[in-house]
């Protein structure tokens, strides 16, 4: 018989706050993390802005020679993972690190790293470059760091699924809680991708909005004037344990996962199906995880990415799926706020949506203004709205036909 799973620390980083309260209370606010470049020249570039983590010191957290050889992925991965520990109450090398896994992935890794040393190649030969290079561009290595930092043991690995990454290590971690190969797992998502040669690819790819104008203003998901995502960094990292771990060594309990589903489009590299049907899938399968039926679903955290194809098709998804129910949740687009942090999305907006279960207030989706006619859910536009909230299913679609859906619970008694 599978264990039931619940989460016991919250850790984020964003371009809202460098903890998961003070991002919190942004979105409660309806605030927008999103502006102009500060990163590298925009000279030419047809987007000129971005969500990115501001005011943030590395050698305030690593110290300078550490913060050097550790790239800006593996830094927002470590920082969130040490705020979901504490707030876990879970301290390094303790007696539950034997059977702790830790699932941390991103969807592009140390780029930052990447390009810098490819630099230094190119102008000053081979033996120059650092013996850091490797560890430092790995995908997995903000994984592994955090398990050395607290003496974790148990499985170790990052999941890799494009924009659907955070969502599907939080499914995969709780998976191995279900199985009861581990009594707990950190696990999460972390990306930095605010470098020349992800905004020029994005942008050849007419992908990301070109609103320069009014970066504020640029992320509108599900609004008829849409034209593109914005990249954003950062991380988010959930500790997840047992039911009767948490109870047994008395921690605080924030939600219930009862929901993860986890499927592909098998259709196209970049575009959804526009029937929606994977995501129907996924959505279907992940509330069959918890043997849920659509009507108990309260509200829906969406992937709203602000694009053309997405927003359109995860509304046909949603209403396909919850029918005439489909009229009474409401669906918040978080990503109006954040921007989209690749890799690291679907974590964030699982933090988002145990908040919102927490507190009872559904997070707004800002600069809804003019919406899409093809777009005809309650998108809880503007500001935030108080509710009885008991159950969030949260979205994660990307390249690749990629799905991950995770449903939150508040604990019963």
């Amino acid at each position: 018989m599978s264990r039931r799973v619940v989460v016991t620390g919250l850790g984020a980083l964003s371009p809202l706050g460098h903890t998961a309260a003070q991002t919190w209370a942004a979105v409660a606010a309806g605030q927008c993390g999103i502006g102009p470049i500060t990163r590298f020249d925009t000279t030419g570039y047809r987007t000129t802005f971005a969500g990115e983590v501001k005011g943030l010191d590395p050698s305030a957290h690593f110290g300078p020679r550490e913060a050097r050889r550790l790239d800006p992925c593996v830094q927002y991965a470590i920082i969130a993972a040490r705020e979901a520990m504490a707030d876990a109450g879970l301290a390094p090398n303790s007696d539950e690190g034997q059977r702790t896994a830790v699932v941390i992935g991103s969807g592009i890794g140390g780029i930052n790293t990447l390009i810098e040393q490819s630099a230094v190649l190119a102008e000053r030969g081979p033996s120059r470059i650092s013996p850091f290079f490797i560890p430092m561009i790995l995908p997995e290595t903000g994984a592994s760091m955090v398990a050395i930092e607290y003496g974790l043991r148990g499985p170790n690995m990052a999941v890799t699924s494009a924009c659907a990454t955070g969502a599907n290590a939080i499914g995969e971690a709780a998976e191995m809680i279900r199985r009861g190969v581990v009594d707990a797992a950190v696990c999460g998502g972390s990306e930095a991708p605010i470098v020349p040669i992800a905004f020029a690819g994005f942008s050849v790819m007419r992908a990301i909005s070109e609103r320069n104008d009014a970066p504020e203003r640029a992320s509108r998901p599900f609004d008829r004037d849409r034209d593109g995502f914005v990249i954003s960094e950062g991380a988010a990292v959930l500790v997840l344990e047992a039911l009767e771990t948490a109870r047994a060594r008395g921690a605080t309990i924030h939600a219930e996962l009862v929901g993860y589903g986890s499927t592909d489009d098998a259709h196209h590299i970049t575009a959804p199906l526009e029937d929606g049907a994977g995501a129907v899938a996924c959505m279907r399968q992940a509330l069959a995880w918890g043997g849920l039926q659509p009507q108990e679903i309260d509200a829906i955290n969406a992937h709203g990415t602000s694009t053309p194809l997405n927003d359109v098709t995860e509304t046909r998804a949603i209403r396909a799926l919850f029918g005439a129910h489909a009229d009474g949740v409401p669906v918040s687009g978080t990503k109006s706020m954040t921007g989209h942090l690749l890799g690291a999305a679907g974590a964030l907006e699982a933090v988002l949506s145990i908040l919102t279960l927490r507190d009872g207030l559904l997070p707004p989706t800002i600069n809804l203004d003019n919406p899409d006619p093809g777009c005809d859910l309650d998108y809880v536009p503007h500001t935030a709205r108080r509710a009885e909230v008991r159950t969030v299913l949260s979205n994660s679609f990307g390249f690749g036909g990629h799905n991950a859906c995770l449903i939150f619970r508040r604990l019963d008694a």
